[in-house]
């Protein structure tokens, strides 16, 4: 059995089609076929059911790809440490992120720190495609005030900020200092699309509330509920730290229910955290600790 295989076999078992996977492996399709047929032979058991020219990973092939994809991550892993202790790279950071706005000046002082370190950064907006970028490995590391809860995933809160109800000037609410949120159940709301950045946690505090809020306008960018609520056109939940600058606006305190998120840094305990990754995790923690 060799490397080789297991690394063909892995990527026709994703597929589960023998051209597009020899395509993308630039190798001529007879070829993959029989090394897919001698590991097989090695294994003993057919991994792939066959229907003519269609293939389908059968019981023994669904097995086998848990135990492959296991010792593939180990031996991936195994040459990053490799590599860290030979000096030959600086470190690559996976950085997955649903904050994008609260993490440019932090990741500014952190290249400055290690202007060597190369950092690949990939937008998130839900639980769900975080949990699929740390669970695969395909992201080292995600900062994001959304809640993620898993076995495998550690975390740590860097900062908290409070969320504020944005109100224009010259609103009848403009005078006040503080409200309740069941005081607004009437009062025409602008909000994220459904599912986008922080619109589930905004969702939590309305259910807490006991209301239901009347939606004008549903958005993709943060910038775009300060512009609207400034036009007049409804109120809002905003965060104090996502304010955007330059925009005039009245922030009243939320009495009840406790409106706040958490930034926090996720990563995954039971895989390899290359030293640039872990110097990352380290540097945010304390760089936020000092604001």
């Amino acid at each position: 059995m060799e490397l080789l295989q297991l690394q063909y076999f892995r990527k026709v078992a994703k597929l589960e089609h023998m051209t597009k996977a020899a395509e993308e492996l630039r190798i001529a399709q007879p070829a993959l076929s029989k090394t897919i047929s001698r590991l097989e032979e090695s294994v003993g058991v057919p991994l792939f059911d066959r229907y003519g020219r269609q293939i389908r990973l059968n019981t023994f092939g669904q097995i086998f790809l848990k135990k492959v994809e296991a010792a593939l991550s180990a031996l991936e892993e195994g040459q990053k440490e490799i590599t860290e202790l030979a000096g030959l790279e600086h470190g690559v950071i996976h950085l997955a992120t649903s904050a994008l706005d609260r993490l440019t000046e932090p990741l500014g002082a952190f290249l400055s720190l290690y202007p060597g370190v190369n950092i690949r950064l990939t937008q998130v907006s839900k639980e769900e495609e975080i949990t699929l970028l740390l669970g695969a490995g395909e992201a080292d590391i995600c900062f994001t005030a959304l809640p993620v809860e898993h076995p495998e995933f550690s975390a740590t809160t860097v900062f908290s900020e409070d969320v504020f109800l944005a109100v224009p000037p010259g609103h009848r609410l403009a005078e006040r200092g503080s409200i309740r949120l069941e005081e607004v159940a009437d009062e025409p709301f602008i909000g994220y699309k459904e599912g986008i950045l922080f619109q589930p946690m905004n969702d939590g505090f309305f259910r807490k509330a006991g209301i239901s809020p009347k939606y004008v306008c549903q958005v993709d960018e943060p910038a775009s509920i300060s512009n609207l609520v400034r036009a007049g056109l409804g109120i809002a939940l905003i965060g104090g730290c996502g304010r955007s600058p330059g925009v005039p606006l009245h922030l009243l305190r939320i009495e009840y229910p406790v409106c706040q998120r958490n930034f926090q840094i996720i990563w995954h305990e039971k895989r390899y955290l290359s030293l640039a990754a872990r110097k990352f995790r380290d540097f945010f923690v304390q760089y936020f600790a000092e604001q």
